[in-house]
């Protein structure tokens, strides 16, 4: 072995052992801050009022701690623990991977549904603080709830994927939040530019788009046999979770009738000329400014239930306009059910 194997070899478990050594003492730091929390709740139970005794607890028991151990204990993380063990009450449901700092972005979330998804996300995906911190702002779960057109609970899935296969509704959100490019709410842009820009943002795109996503190539050309005419899918990515391509074309004004129906040529052309017999049905996504549903509805075929139209925003929209946003969807989607019932 040479001095350069030699020291690769040694760096490797030297590298190896930092990476167990911070999980473990991370893992315990999460177990202990929990306890810390547990202490304080059932300490300030025994107080007639509990309110009061719990801020007198919490300032004394900070005061004598940040004089032995530091500004981790001040009043501030005190009542974080004090929180964290409220929303998490179950320790063996705690999960590992995740930071003191991951715990405290989830403390944020209000609804614990989204607050358990996230957790499980953050873990499965090995999502940083970072991205974490985007998800929660831009909406995520609620925008993956209202994606699926059936009004079903699509995050939940994920869950129960020992009991039901996911299908391409449950991966699909609307609208997409296109923020990290970094342009303004008004930029005016060509699709190829707005193609480049994505391209060169890849990393986060990928994240956007969902779980189980890597990425193809870029203007994959189609020539027909007949005419010997070229035509290009704007993105190209396969799906390892669906076992699927999904086929991305990029608008930047609003949608029309021609734009479904050149996807539908995408889609169809894919499944007859691309697609392996291990892979389920290709999926196609059309990205535009903004869509009307009359369109999207009489515009596919019947049997087209593989073509999905989502808008997309250049910026990072406050949370009360996403939550318009998603409460505008919801009752559209009320609204068809409710005809459809009528209809019948």
């Amino acid at each position: 072995m040479s001095i350069e194997q030699l020291y690769s070899e040694v760096q490797h478990v030297i590298e190896a052992t930092r990476i167990r050594v911070y999980k473990a003492v991370n893992s315990s730091m999460v177990q202990s801050y929990w306890e810390i929390g547990r202490l304080i709740v059932e300490e300030e139970q025994k107080g007639a009022d509990r309110a009061a005794y719990g801020k007198q607890i919490v300032e004394g028991l900070s005061s004598r701690l940040t004089m032995v151990y530091g500004k981790g204990y001040n009043k501030s993380n005190l009542w974080y623990m004090r929180q964290f063990y409220q929303l998490f009450e179950i320790p063996h449901a705690l999960r590992g991977e995740l930071s003191w700092t991951h715990y405290r972005l989830l403390l944020k979330v209000e609804n614990s549904d989204a607050r358990v998804f996230y957790m499980e996300e953050t873990a499965s995906a090995n999502w940083n603080t970072r991205t974490l911190e985007r998800q929660i702002n831009s909406l995520y779960y609620e925008r993956i709830l209202m994606s699926n057109k059936e009004g079903r609970p699509a995050v939940k899935q994920e869950a129960e994927s020992k009991k039901k296969t996911m299908e391409p509704a449950d991966i699909i959100k609307d609208p997409y939040v296109l923020d990290f490019l970094g342009l303004k709410q008004d930029s005016s842009l060509y699709e190829k530019e707005l193609e480049q820009v994505l391209i060169n943002k890849l990393q986060e795109f990928l994240l956007e788009l969902g779980k189980g996503f890597s990425f193809v190539t870029r203007q994959y050309r189609i020539t027909t046999e007949e005419s010997n005419k070229h035509f290009h899918v704007d993105l190209v990515f396969y799906n390892y979770i669906l076992k699927c391509f999904l086929l991305v074309d990029l608008k930047t004004t609003e949608l029309n009738h021609q734009d479904i129906g050149q996807m539908d040529f995408y889609v169809r052309y894919f499944e007859d000329k691309v697609r392996q017999k291990e892979d389920n049905p290709t999926i196609g996504l059309i990205l535009c400014t903004g869509k009307d549903k009359t369109i999207v509805k009489y515009s596919l075929l019947i049997d087209s239930q593989q073509i999905f139209a989502s808008k997309y925003q250049l910026y990072m929209p406050s949370e009360e306009e996403l939550r318009k946003e998603l409460q505008r969807e919801k009752q559209e989607v009320e609204r068809e059910k409710l005809l459809q019932k009528e209809s019948k």
